[in-house]
């Protein structure tokens, strides 16, 4: 089983989810549209596919948690493929969010016992990078999957999209069936310890920093559409473009975030979240041209998603089988939280810029429970150095 090999066919598979996620993004006007709702309304789908992936990580984690890798992987793809046929065809508003819902299932379960495959097909102080490369696939889907699927919606519908991603679950699960041994069967993880784990201060502080983390990143980014649409003055071309440079930066981050985090995974999460909040603030008046929105949602882009490796990391770190499953649930509970928060400043009248003020606000929020649980640590460290002196 070679390590390249399990890292490319895991990143199809981040592919194909992040392009079903964030595809409704460039899509909301249409969507909304098709489905005869406003565009917050719109937005709950964002929300509802978050919940469910919130939802279903521990339980799919656990129910998987018997099968051998494979078996798992394949299966969770299955799910994801059946409930982007389903959001194709459904007839309606309640039925697309019943659709999303049956979709996001298989997404926690899936990066979770991904990150813990990718960890462990390659060295140790390698194993950031390991996940960062599964991830890398969520990031070009920014690039690829995310604004053609913008383009396929409006030049044909957003029923296409969704049948066209429906495709890239087949292909993923070819892939993970070629690469991947069928194993033996899986064991059930240490339910009790791991949920002992979940419950120690310091990690539910990692928790609430992923969740503060990701809302600010979606607060902006759910409502991308329509703020470049009144902010920019910007052509349905011109937001598919957008979306192509936002994947960019996805990447960019991806990327520069796990070499960050198997340098120092606080350090990498203080120096992402400072820098997200400051851009977030500046963001609105970049927005105002094309040229500064170009430059401004590649930094944004860059900054959002430099947090997912030593986030997920810290989590693989103290409960790998569990854990990291809950922790991608805690970044679309920081999705879901975003979208509606995003939706409420529009609602109330605040204006698109304020949207990127309120996700600053998150990421400040997310820098403070870092501080915080570095301190706790120092105060662990120094307690125990003192025992050891007695």
């Amino acid at each position: 089983m070679k390590s390249s090999a399990v890292l490319f066919a895991l990143a199809i598979g981040a592919f194909a989810i992040g392009t079903t996620e964030f595809a409704p993004m460039g899509l909301l006007p249409v969507i909304a549209q098709g489905v005869d709702v406003s565009i917050p309304t719109a937005g709950m789908l964002v929300s509802a596919y978050a919940v469910g992936v919130m939802l279903g990580a521990p339980v799919m984690t656990l129910l998987f948690s018997r099968f051998g890798r494979r078996a798992a992987l394949v299966t969770l793809m299955l799910i994801f493929t059946v409930g982007n046929l389903l959001s194709a065809l459904a007839p309606g508003y309640t039925t697309l969010m019943l659709s999303r819902l049956v979709t996001s299932l298989n997404h926690g379960a899936f990066f979770g016992i991904g990150a813990v495959v990718a960890a462990s097909v390659v060295p140790k102080d390698k194993q950031a990078s390991a996940i960062a490369a599964m991830f890398m696939g969520l990031t070009v889907a920014n690039i690829g999957g995310v604004p053609a699927a913008t383009w396929i919606g409006q030049q044909v519908g957003w029923r296409l999209a969704f049948a066209g991603t429906a495709a890239l679950g087949l292909v993923t699960i070819a892939a993970l069936w070629m690469v991947l041994p069928k194993g033996e069967a899986g064991t059930r993880p240490d339910v009790r310890r791991e949920l002992k784990v979940l419950t120690r201060p310091e990690v539910l502080l990692a928790m609430g920093t992923t969740v503060l983390g990701a809302g600010s990143m979606f607060t902006l980014y759910t409502y991308v559409a329509p703020v470049l649409t009144e902010i920019t003055h910007a052509s349905p071309g011109f937001i598919a473009f957008a979306l192509v440079l936002i994947g960019l930066g996805f990447t960019i981050g991806n990327s520069l975030g796990g070499r960050l985090a198997d340098w120092s995974l606080d350090g990498a999460t203080r120096l992402i979240l400072l820098a997200l909040a400051l851009i977030m603030v500046v963001l609105p008046w970049a927005l105002t041209t094309h040229v500064g929105a170009g430059i401004g949602l590649v930094v944004w882009g860059a900054a959002a998603f430099g947090m997912v490796p030593p986030v997920q990391m810290q989590a693989a770190a103290e409960a790998p089988g569990l854990a990291s499953s809950v922790n991608v649930g805690a970044f679309n509970l920081g999705n879901a939280v975003g979208a509606a928060l995003g939706g409420a400043v529009i609602g109330q009248g605040l204006g698109y810029g304020a949207v990127a003020w309120a996700g600053a606000a998150l990421a400040a929020g997310g820098l403070g429970l870092v501080l915080i649980q570095g301190r706790m640590r120092r105060g662990q460290a120094g307690a125990a150095a003192a025992a050891s002196n007695i």
